[in-house]
Parts: C-alpha cells; sequence; structure tokens
C-alpha cells in the first residue's frame, strides 16, 4: 500500500488544489492533504483551523484523501503518517525552480520519501491563492475558481477586513 502526503497552505483552496488531490488520491491508497499549521514566509488570510474545515469541506466526496494538519518539516511529518510519497503540483515554469531545491532539500533530510510532480490542467494552470485574494479585494469573480464553501468565506473574510482596516 503506498500512501502520500499532499502538503500546502492551502489559503485558501483552489480547484487546482482539488485536481491535484482528486489525480493523486488514484494513483496512491491513501492520500493525506497536509495543511502547514505555521509559515513563517506567508501571511494567511485563513487560520489553521479554518483552512482544514475548508479543505474537507471541499474533498470529502474522494474517500482516500484526509486532511491533517501539521506543523514542522513535510518529510518528518510523511516519516510519521507512512507516506512514501510526496506529492506536489506544477503549474508553470516558474514553479519549477521552487520545487526543485525543494525536492533536493527533502531528499537529503530523508531519501526515503520520493517527491511526484503533477502537472496542472491547462483550465487551473493560472489559478494562484494569492491571485484569488487580490480578485476578492477588487470584488472579481472567483466562482470559478474555488468551491462554493470557499468563495463564500472568502468574500466574509474581504468584508471583516475592509471593516477592521477602516
Amino acid at each position: 500500500m503506498v500512501t502520500a502526503i499532499y502538503p500546502g497552505s492551502f489559503d485558501p483552496l483552489t480547484y487546482g488544489h482539488i485536481d491535484i488531490a482528486l489525480r493523486a488520491s488514484q494513483l496512491f491508497e491513501k492520500v493525506y492533504l497536509g495543511v502547514v499549521y505555521t509559515k513563517p514566509s506567508k501571511s494567511f488570510w485563513f487560520n489553521t483551523e479554518e483552512r482544514m474545515e475548508l479543505c474537507k469541506e471541499s474533498l470529502s466526496h474522494i474517500p482516500n484523501v484526509e486532511v491533517v494538519s501539521y506543523s514542522g518539516l513535510t518529510v518528518d511529518v510523511a516519516e510519521d503518517l507512512g507516506a512514501q510519497v510526496m506529492v506536489r503540483g506544477l503549474r508553470m515554469g516558474s514553479d519549477f525552480e521552487y520545487e526543485f531545491e525543494l525536492a533536493l532539500n527533502n531528499q537529503q533530510l530523508n531519501s526515503a520519501i520520493d517527491t511526484i510532480y503533477l502537472i496542472s490542467r491547462l483550465d487551473h494552470i493560472y489559478i494562484k491563492s494569492s491571485l484569488l485574494r487580490e480578485i476578492v479585494e477588487g470584488e472579481g469573480r472567483i466562482n470559478h475558481l474555488v468551491p462554493e464553501n470557499v468563495e463564500v468565506a472568502m468574500w466574509a473574510r474581504a468584508k471583516s477586513l475592509a471593516l477592521s482596516s477602516s
């Protein structure tokens, strides 16, 4: 039985993320969608519990995907979960350099965990969480990029952020 972990911040979860999770679920018997608890280089719109709930709701139709949160090194969490594979999505060439460095470092940290890349489908290749937040802040349409539960949460968060900054 091959188990995989698909790690990320998922702030917010997009149709691109769901596509990668679904495709990974068809390749591996068990897939953990690992919602990273802390990442100093990012500022989140949603806290860990909110991101986990949005992911659980959006992925409930995929029986072999389990949403978990974690902190620390992903390779250590993968080992703790019994995952032999780390799944990552690639959108465009600019992702490759970062992902290549990450994979090489992870290989040095734990050579038993392989990294597998799934290329985003063309209709998801341009979706980026930070861009989604900008679209919402500009009151643009996002229903074609995220599930309904995520869209509702994003509009609510944008409204609360706007109120707190005024």
